[in-house]
């Protein structure tokens, strides 16, 4: 579908003109008195397509200068060809049409989409970098234990000592009272606490 932009904008222009004293009778000869209706509508329409073709829509509002000295300077030859002078010409207003702006806002939509989705595949990217190091972490503690228990069958004991200590933190905190055995908590067969002293 073709788009066009000039057609989708809508300016709002100051023009201030004025005949060329000396050219008053062949204006009046050929245009008529009324020579600014009849002439300076087709001429400023003219050249408002002309200058805002050149340009987009980010272009018309941070170079509103550039576009307004582009169109005086147009303006300016053409009108001097029918001897009218021109004063002033400046952009008063730049307002853009229903369809141009529909367009400008789903293309910020999709670009939020975008953004969104690169957002989530960063976040799963980090998240499976996350597992992996995890993993890796797990898979050398696991490793470290086998060879500390391997080196020395005591790692074991010790390590029932650990999470009985924990277990009995755990419930001194809590309001209920539970009474268990500390052979049954630890489960320390007798032979290898024996054995483990008699290596000392």
């Amino acid at each position: 579908m073709a788009f066009d932009f000039a057609a989708q904008v809508e300016i709002d222009l100051r023009v201030l003109t004025r005949p060329m004293p000396d050219k008053l009778p062949t204006i009046y000869r050929t245009l008529g008195q009324n020579y600014n209706e009849r002439l300076l509508p087709s001429l400023i329409h003219e050249t408002l397509r002309a200058v805002v073709g050149q340009y987009d829509a980010r272009q018309l509002i941070t170079q509103r200068e550039a576009v307004c000295r582009e169109i005086r300077k147009i303006l300016t030859e053409r009108a001097s060809k029918f001897y009218i002078a021109l004063d002033d010409v400046s952009i008063t207003n730049i307002t853009f049409g229903k369809e141009f702006t529909s367009v400008i806002e789903a293309k910020q939509v999709a670009t939020q989409e975008a953004e969104r989705a690169k957002f989530v595949v960063e976040k799963a990217e980090q998240d499976n970098r996350s597992a992996v190091i995890r993993a890796e972490g797990e898979a050398m503690s696991a490793q470290l234990i086998g060879q500390a228990t391997a080196n020395n069958p005591a790692f074991i004991t010790l390590r029932k000592i650990e999470a009985a200590t924990e277990i009995a933190h755990i419930l001194s905190d809590s309001e209920s009272k539970i009474f268990l055995n500390s052979d049954d908590l630890i489960n320390l067969p007798n032979k290898n606490l024996e054995s483990s002293a008699g290596k000392k």
